[in-house]
């Protein structure tokens, strides 16, 4: 993947940034601050802005007039004789130039040095954060993986219980239909039942229906009987009274 570039005006701001909380400017300083890109390319374009900033801006020098050429050239004339006398002056000055010109290079060198210094403490900070990371995602992963292990542990004995389960429902179904088959057998007997003991009250019934018709039958001779008792003794009575 293409590493992401970020625009200089954002380095820019960066570093400006990082500057006015009262840090040094570092390439992995403006790194952290952008959120990414490459160290050197960050601190190229800061040090570009700041000497951006010194470069003095050249302004048009506009032509001498035709007096002030002449003037000028006679004053060149007189300065050519001063110029051999400002020589040796010249020389020390170069050469004092050239001593103070070491001693910038000696003093820029040392601020390289102390920049490169700061650079490598800031990479090593980025390093140490970046394990201290790299450990915290370890770690993460190490646990993420033994909750998976227990997480399938448990999904197997949670397929082992539904197996049970499933081998037990199938036993109660079984065990169901063969008591609905018990209890329609047992129903039809109780129906059976039923309808015998109707019949047999209905017999009964005909039976008690034909022995109180009997009765009655039997009480109605029985009754003649005692009527035609009853004439037979008055009958019996008046003819001994008459004997």
């Amino acid at each position: 993947m293409r590493p992401v570039e970020y625009t200089t005006e954002e380095i820019i701001a960066a570093g400006e940034t990082i500057q006015a909380s009262g840090r040094n400017v570092t390439g992995f300083a403006l790194r952290q601050k952008v959120g990414g890109g490459n160290p050197s390319r960050l601190r190229q374009v800061w040090e570009e802005h700041l000497a951006s900033k010194q470069t003095a801006e050249v302004e048009p020098v506009a032509e001498l007039p035709v007096e002030v050429a002449e003037t000028v050239a006679a004053v060149t004339k007189a300065l050519t004789e001063r110029i051999a006398a400002l020589a040796v002056e010249l020389n020390d000055k170069a050469v004092k130039a050239a001593e103070r010109r070491v001693g910038e290079v000696v003093r820029a060198a040392g601020e390289q040095r102390e920049q490169a210094e700061r650079e490598l403490a800031d990479a090593a900070q980025t390093v140490d954060d970046l394990e201290q990371a790299l450990a915290d995602m370890k770690a993460e992963r190490e646990k993420l993986e033994q909750h998976f292990a227990e997480k399938v542990i448990e999904s197997q004995k949670q397929a082992v219980e539904i197996a049970q389960l499933k081998e037990r429902l199938a036993a109660a179904e079984h065990s169901h239909q063969e008591h609905r088959k018990e209890v329609a057998k047992e129903a039809q007997r109780c129906a059976d039942k039923v309808l015998a003991a109707e019949k047999a009250r209905d017999e009964y019934e005909k039976e008690a229906r034909a022995a109180r018709e009997k009765t009655a039958h039997f009480a109605g001779q029985l009754e003649a009987l005692q009527a035609q008792n009853a004439k037979l003794l008055e009958a019996l009575g008046k003819d001994k009274g008459g004997a």
